[in-house]
């Protein structure tokens, strides 16, 4: 990994590689979910940036900037003061950390190797952008439910402007370069907050006792990012996940795909019916069917069928469906 400070600015090159080797195509993951697209994250699709506000013990709030160097390597930069070898390890453990790359993808590729329509994700496709704690995957993901796109974006923007902590060079005003909001940022903003600012509904009760429950040490929900499958099974950390606050089946299978557990297929209005399409199907695909043709994958099952319903996202790769259902 190189290193430089210049220009007001640290940067640092890491190899787009995953544990085993795998590659990473670091567009694939820019565009893993639209997450990506919601404070503090920012994805430039035209110059292929990312952008996202993390906090750094001892130093506060950051920006980093990560994009691709050269074949094979990735770029990150903060803008600011010098960075301690401490701190600079903190980022590239950060950059690590939100894209997944220390997550071992070899298990699935070898499956997906021998399916036609799956083999392209052995290129590089697969990993999830990741929030810097389970806690902001939890609340962004409450913030989807039964709402519109624009409805989440207006809930997050406002959580993140007002109660999330200022970067150096942070814009006066907008939810830009500020780091999401802590547990107890959140657990301290009044109900009315919630409701007038935020506009989050019926959510803001929701979002208010899952903030008192993790600040006050009632809940650890950042323990379900640090257990493997082998000590906590999917079945245990999916009813961990549906005992907080909001989360039902749905939005508990959307934080397991960023936690890397890949089992759950995400299935509601929006995957049913794209699958449909993709299909060529004008009426719905049954649940159970969806579930047997990815049963091959096993405990990646709800990655692959994520990655067949997204793969259009980069128009430039042509999605070609040539398998049938059973």
């Amino acid at each position: 990994m190189g290193e430089g400070q210049g220009g007001g600015s640290w940067t640092a090159e890491f190899p787009l590689l995953g544990p085993a080797g795998e590659l990473v195509d670091l567009r694939r993951v820019f565009l893993s979910h639209g997450i990506t697209s919601l404070p503090p994250m920012r994805l430039d699709e035209k110059a292929w940036t990312f952008e996202i506000t993390v906090p750094l013990a001892a130093v506060g709030a950051r920006t980093l900037t990560i994009s691709q160097a050269r074949p094979g390597h990735g770029l990150v930069s903060v803008v600011g003061e010098s960075l301690t070898s401490e701190v600079a390890s903190a980022v590239m453990a950060q950059v690590r950390h939100v894209l997944s790359l220390d997550l071992d993808l070899m298990p699935f590729y070898t499956v997906a190797a021998d399916d036609p329509d799956l083999n392209w994700v052995v290129r590089g496709a697969g990993r999830m952008v990741r929030s810097p704690t389970v806690f902001e995957d939890v609340v962004k993901t409450i913030c989807t439910t039964n709402t519109s796109w624009g409805g989440t974006t207006r809930m997050v923007n406002a959580l993140v402007e007002h109660l999330g902590e200022k970067a150096p060079g942070a814009p006066a005003s907008g939810p830009y370069g500020r780091a999401f909001p802590t547990p107890q940022a959140m657990a301290a903003a009044p109900e009315h907050f919630y409701k007038t600012v935020a506009g989050a509904g019926y959510r803001g009760a929701y979002l208010k006792a899952l903030s008192l429950a993790v600040a006050e040490g009632r809940v650890d929900v950042e323990s379900l990012g640090r257990t493997s499958r082998d000590a906590v099974p999917d079945d245990e950390v999916a009813a961990q996940l549906q005992a907080l606050p909001g989360v039902g089946p749905y939005a508990a299978a959307h934080i397991m795909l960023m936690l890397g557990r890949y089992s759950r297929l995400i299935l509601d209005s929006w995957t049913r019916p794209k699958y449909a399409r993709l299909l060529g199907r004008k009426r719905s695909v049954s649940d159970r069917t969806i579930v047997r043709r990815f049963r091959r994958y096993g405990s990646y099952a709800g990655l692959a069928f994520w990655l067949v319903l997204t793969r259009d996202w980069i128009t430039d790769e042509a999605p070609s469906y040539s398998w049938v259902q059973p």
